[in-house]
């Protein structure tokens, strides 16, 4: 390896470690070795063909314009893949392939290029860009055309429509959505986001969770760069705000919050809510902050009825090319209660099982794969129990599961518990966080988070939590 190569890494690795979360630096970029720089392109090692797939999914738009900023408009980006070879002692053996989710970028090609006279710092931009590119940090999948509409959420639905027309401009100002888990919040938050984005092509957007906004006033504190933090987010048209419940043990960050809403709010921004309570209802949180969130509209999100989950089920069949008897859908939409999470989970549930036993889906199947999700006694699962059934499964020792260990077989173990602790008990986050060392909510939501991350991405590890979820379920029944 050339002085070179390894030097032009280093410097976009100097400036990844400023954006990227520290354990996701740890897991996804320490691992990356340079081998090769010719000309402007640059091949990276990584350790996995899994390892690959993930890089460019997640980085590869930071890894690009990091590169070009060091190589120039025309750097390019290769991988070395190390693959199995079977035997301990030979060599691993290594597969060259081009990035082929690498972009090209250029200042007209931006996203809401600004530009301001005194830059401020941007947390969701690489520091050194002449102009700011504010990502919206939106999925595009969440849209108004894949949200359901039915009496469950007519009046949230209808309120966001005519926010995302005419965002600042109404008296749905703040809009905030509330509901329980898994009622679509998330969903309806972003599908605002991205309509204004198809409509006001000129408004920047920025959809952030509390928890983010939280840890971005934290980092900035320690660098004495809080009225960056505060006059970046003033800079935003449309702010939407997940979860502003979990700003009830983060008063330093209401403080910054209250200082941004008024500047929106008197400026005649948009801003967007949501909580799982409505803000009467909010403990924890600032009073004139609750004022302020009385302003505007306050909209719930309910349980869905009967006709809507049957929309909602053959929706996602139709965008997912699937097909399922409509007796089977039935079924589902009459025995699923509680939300709509819950209602996609026990269809994919019974996919999955179809799939694995090659057998064809009919209503005796689901019958069989819904005793795991329609509760039949009230025998109830403890934090415990979940921990014991995950460390038997991992051959983990129970004490290792609450220490600091940055091993990944241990951390994976602990994220998985932690997650099913939260789909399958009443306990809150706080609760949950004591049960494994003293914890806080907020390493139990990252937990969560990244569990269902990787549940998209890895298929031995999704079928690995699938198969605790209904050990727990029978376990419960």
């Amino acid at each position: 390896m050339d002085n070179a190569c390894e030097k032009v890494w280093s410097n976009c690795l100097n400036i990844i470690k400023d954006i990227v979360e520290w354990q996701h630096y740890k897991t996804w970029f320490e691992p990356i070795k340079p081998v090769l720089l010719k000309e402007n392109i640059l091949t990276i090692q990584v350790p996995s063909q899994f390892f690959y797939e993930y890089i460019e999914e997640h980085y590869v738009n930071l890894l690009a314009k990091t590169l070009k900023r060091e190589l120039g408009k025309n750097a390019r980006l290769e991988y070395r893949i190390m693959m199995d070879s079977g035997n301990s002692k030979n060599k691993p053996v290594t597969m060259d392939v081009p990035g082929h989710g690498y972009k090209s970028y250029s200042n007209n090609e931006m996203d809401f290029p600004l530009v301001i006279s005194n830059p401020v710092k941007n947390p969701f931009v690489i520091p050194g860009l002449k102009k700011m590119q504010i990502d919206p940090q939106l999925n595009p999948s969440y849209t108004f055309d894949s949200y359901i509409e039915g009496n469950c959420n007519r009046v949230a639905r209808r309120a966001g429509k005519t926010v995302a027309e005419k965002p600042g401009s109404t008296s749905f100002n703040p809009l905030v959505i509330y509901g329980g888990v898994g009622l679509g919040k998330t969903h309806l938050a972003q599908a605002i986001g991205n309509e204004v984005k198809n409509l006001h092509n000129n408004k920047v957007v920025l959809y952030v969770s509390s928890e983010k906004f939280i840890n971005q006033f934290v980092d900035h504190g320690r660098n004495n760069a809080i009225n960056d933090f505060i006059h970046f987010y003033q800079l935003i048209d449309v702010l939407i705000i997940d979860d502003v419940q979990f700003f009830n043990r983060a008063e330093k960050s209401q403080d910054a919050f209250f200082a941004i809403f008024n500047h929106l709010h008197q400026s005649g921004k948009q801003l967007v809510l949501t909580t799982d309570k409505p803000p009467k209802d909010l403990e924890g949180v600032q009073e004139r902050l609750l004022s302020r969130f009385r302003w505007g509209l306050s909209a719930d999100l309910q349980v869905p009825d009967y006709e809507t989950k049957i929309e909602i089920l053959e929706r996602k069949m139709k965008n997912d090319g699937l097909e399922m008897p409509k007796e089977v859908v039935k079924y589902i939409a009459y025995n699923i209660q509680n939300n709509i999470r819950e209602l996609e989970g026990a269809m994919i549930s019974l996919l999955a099982q179809s799939s694995l036993n090659k057998r064809e889906i009919d209503l005796e199947l689901a019958k069989k794969v819904l005793r795991n999700f329609i509760k039949s006694s009230s025998k109830e699962i403890t934090i415990d129990t979940i921990q014991k059934m995950v460390c038997d499964y991992f051959d983990v020792p129970y004490e290792k599961l609450l220490q600091k260990t940055r091993k990944r077989e241990i951390v994976q173990a602990r994220q998985i518990t932690m997650f099913l602790a939260k789909a399958f008990t009443k306990n809150s986050l706080k609760t949950i966080g004591e049960h494994f060392g003293g914890r806080d909510h907020t390493t139990v939501i990252h937990s969560c988070q990244t569990v269902k991350d990787l549940m998209d991405t890895d298929i031995l590890f999704k079928e690995s939590v699938i198969e605790l979820q209904q050990k727990v379920q029978l376990a419960a029944m």
